[in-house]
């Protein structure tokens, strides 16, 4: 299977024929639409994609093979993933969410702090969940250079400076 990023996730339905109310989570909203055909998270449904209007929390936009608002609905929550080969290539400073989820992380002195286990963006830059060896809780890491100087995708690590934790 082609390796792929997800790239949206289906809002719910919009309308009553067959719309789908669309969150993109590319850096360029309707860029979402210019990466060929998306699969479904299970790589089953292949979608093409056809945006028609700005509508409140995202796109309007109509899905090959959703014709109906019942389908539409039927697909709530969905997500939608491209071929990494149809995506852009990004600058050595920037990464998908994808490639960093599961990588090592490691204090400046080598010692493992924990994995990535997820990304979380609220708005106001990125956010690392650690989750590690002896850790009665997960790590939430601002994804900014002061706090993750080094990430190398190749070795499969990330090099961290995270602040003091109490010890409550």
């Amino acid at each position: 299977m082609t390796e792929r990023i997800c790239v949206g996730a289906i809002a719910g339905a919009f309308g009553v024929r067959g719309e789908v109310r669309l969150k993109s989570f590319t850096s360029e909203p309707n860029d979402i639409a210019a990466y060929g055909p998306l699969w479904s998270e299970d790589g089953k449904r292949l979608f093409t994609v056809r945006l028609t209007r700005p509508v409140t929390g995202g796109l309007g936009a109509r899905l090959s093979g959703v014709e109906t608002r019942e389908d539409a609905e039927a697909l709530k929550g969905a997500t939608l993933w491209a071929d990494r080969d149809k995506l852009p290539a990004l600058p050595d400073d920037e990464f998908y969410h994808s490639d960093l989820i599961g990588l090592s992380v490691f204090d400046a002195g080598g010692v493992l702090i924990g994995t990535v286990r997820a990304i979380y963006d609220h708005g106001a830059g990125d956010i690392l969940e650690i989750f590690g060896p002896g850790r009665k809780q997960a790590l939430l890491l601002p994804f900014t250079r002061a706090f993750v100087p080094t990430v190398d995708i190749a070795a499969g690590r990330i090099v961290a400076d995270p602040p003091e934790e109490s010890e409550e």
